[in-house]
């Protein structure tokens, strides 16, 4: 700091307080040169931050967004209140910290993944953090019930003790209810069950690997009534455990089973909401005619 009477560089500071505002810090420093003192206030400057979205329009920062979405990624899961608030003042922290005037909306998103990119990421471990189940029930032809639901450690080259496979199998099959109607026949091949059975032993060797995520894409749409409604029964104890997204066009299957549903139209994310709340008062028009039946 430059002394204000002999315009010395070399000044040292002698004192610092908050100022009677609490927003500055006065500080009373001494010149090396001239010996004279004088004060100086140093405040924080604040710069309004804009996000830029990925329609290229720009808005105010706004934290209380970064709250909700985090609120609601963590319904059913045992994180407190606090844990929350403090990944945000993290996140806000590493958005602010950039020193950028402007930030686009998808940094904040690397930013809440750990600053991991998954585009960026080796597919394989992001394969790992999520279990797939397709439309049609797929259980690899050539493997037997057993072996089905061990394959992704197989095909990722984990090896495991014999006991370890035994309690892998049998806790996914009884967390799919199928251990009792297949513990004689594990190992027959995974096509001698029913459809509704593949379909389970499918979803059975999605949870092998414990993924952080279980991805659905039309899950009963081959289905018959009854197995539909098994799996469906099924979804609802494993949502207790598990985070699952299912692509589905069966609104009344949707609004059975599932808490939070999102619209998308031609790839883009017209409206997400409780579904309660989505399936009796959408706040967008195209919302209402496709829950309506009106397009789509």
């Amino acid at each position: 700091m430059k002394c204000p009477f002999c315009a010395e560089e070399n000044t040292k500071v002698i004192d610092s307080r908050p100022a009677d505002d609490n927003n500055s810090i006065r500080r009373r420093r001494q010149c090396e040169k001239c010996g004279k003192r004088f004060t100086t206030y140093e405040k924080l400057e604040t710069i309004p931050l804009v996000v830029i979205k990925k329609d290229r329009m720009r808005e105010p920062y706004d934290r209380s967004k970064i709250e909700r979405g985090v609120f609601r990624s963590c319904i059913k899961r045992p994180i407190s209140v606090d844990q929350i608030n403090e990944l945000v003042d993290s996140v806000e922290s590493a958005v602010f910290n950039l020193g950028e005037k402007e930030v686009e909306s998808k940094k904040i998103g690397e930013i809440l993944m750990d600053n991991r990119n998954i585009l960026k990421m080796n597919p394989m471990e992001v394969r790992r953090m999520a279990g797939m189940v397709f439309q049609r029930p797929n259980p690899f032809p050539t493997m037997s019930i057993f072996d089905n639901v061990i394959a992704g450690y197989k095909l990722n080259g984990i090896r495991l003790k014999k006991k370890e496979k035994e309690e892998i199998v049998e806790t996914c099959l009884t967390n799919v209810g199928l251990w009792n109607e297949v513990k004689d026949a594990l190992f027959k091949k995974g096509t001698f069950l029913s459809g509704g059975q593949q379909q389970r032993l499918c979803i059975a060797r999605a949870l092998a690997l414990k993924p952080e995520v279980l991805l659905m894409d039309e899950p009963t749409s081959a289905l018959d009534p009854i197995a539909t409604n098994r799996i469906e029964e099924l979804l609802l104890e494993l949502k207790k455990e598990f985070t699952i997204i299912i692509v589905t066009h069966n609104m009344s299957q949707a609004a059975r089973i599932s808490d939070y549903s999102m619209f998308m139209y031609l790839g883009e994310l017209i409206e997400y909401d409780k579904t309660r709340i989505m399936f009796t008062n959408p706040r967008d028009k195209r919302t209402e005619e496709y829950l309506t039946g009106q397009f789509g």
